[in-house]
C-alpha cells in the first residue's frame, strides 16, 4: 500500500486582470477520478492544503450526479491537514489536480512550492493535471530557477483557456508562465485526454486527462 499526498488548492476564488473574481475551486473529475483509482488499487489518501482549509469545488464542476456521488465518499477531501504539517518521508507520491483555485494560490505558496521541489528532486512520483501544474511556479530552488525546468509537461493551454472564455480576462496564461519558467510544454488537441511522462512527473492537459494520468502515476509507484 502506498500513500499519495493530494495537495489542493483552498482558494474559492480567481482575481481576473480587471480585480474582479471569479468563483472557482478545485475541479471535481480532476480530484475524484483520481482518487477513486488509487482507493481502487489498496493506496492510501491524505490531502493538504494551503492552512488546512477544506479544498473547495468548483460548482461548474459538478455537472453529472456521478461525480457528485464520489466526491461525497471522498470523505479525505473534507479532512486535510496543513502544508505546513506534511512530513514528505511520509508518502510515496504527489499529486495535484486543477481547477483554477491553484492559479490563485499555489502558483505562489512557497510551502506548496517548498514540497514540491522536495518531491521532484527526491525522485518521488508527482502527478499534475490541467490547472494544477500552477503549483509548479512555485517550486523554485535556492538559486531561483524552477525545479521542473527542463521537464515536458502537459497543461491546460492557452488555446483551451480561449475557448473557456478566460483567455483575455485572465492575469496570465499558465502555458505561457510555464513556458518563461523553463518548462516545456506539450500542448495537444484541446479537450482531448493526453498525458506526458518525464522521469517521475506525471502530466495531464485538462480534466479528461484526469483518468489517465492516475494510471500512469500508479506504473510509477510500481
Amino acid at each position: 500500500m502506498a500513500k499519495i499526498l493530494f495537495l489542493m488548492t483552498a482558494a474559492d476564488h480567481w482575481t481576473l486582470a480587471d480585480g474582479t473574481t471569479h468563483p472557482t475551486g478545485f475541479w471535481a473529475e480532476e480530484a475524484v477520478v483520481p482518487y477513486e483509482t488509487f482507493k481502487a488499487a489498496g493506496h492510501e489518501v491524505t490531502v493538504a492544503t494551503p492552512g488546512g482549509a477544506v479544498s473547495p469545488v468548483d460548482k461548474v464542476s459538478l455537472d453529472s450526479d456521478e461525480i457528485k456521488a464520489a466526491l461525497e465518499k471522498a470523505t479525505e477531501l473534507r479532512e486535510p491537514i496543513a502544508l505546513t504539517d506534511v512530513r514528505l518521508e511520509d508518502y510515496d507520491a504527489v499529486y495535484v489536480p486543477g481547477g483554477h483555485g491553484p492559479m490563485e494560490d499555489l502558483a505562489v505558496d512557497t510551502d506548496s512550492g517548498a514540497l514540491l521541489t522536495r518531491a521532484v528532486g527526491s525522485g518521488m512520483p508527482v502527478g499534475v493535471v490541467c490547472h494544477g501544474p500552477a503549483a509548479l511556479l512555485a517550486a523554485v530552488k535556492d538559486d531561483g530557477t524552477n525545479a521542473f525546468a527542463g521537464y515536458r509537461v502537459a497543461a491546460f493551454t492557452n488555446e483551451e483557456e480561449r475557448i473557456n472564455g478566460f483567455a483575455d480576462k485572465a492575469k496570465w496564461l499558465l502555458q505561457d508562465r510555464l513556458t518563461e519558467a523553463g518548462l516545456t510544454v506539450d500542448a495537444r488537441t484541446p479537450w482531448a485526454p493526453h498525458t506526458v511522462t518525464d522521469r517521475n512527473v506525471v502530466t495531464g492537459q485538462n480534466p479528461a486527462s484526469s483518468g489517465p494520468l492516475a494510471v500512469e502515476l500508479l506504473k510509477q509507484i510500481g
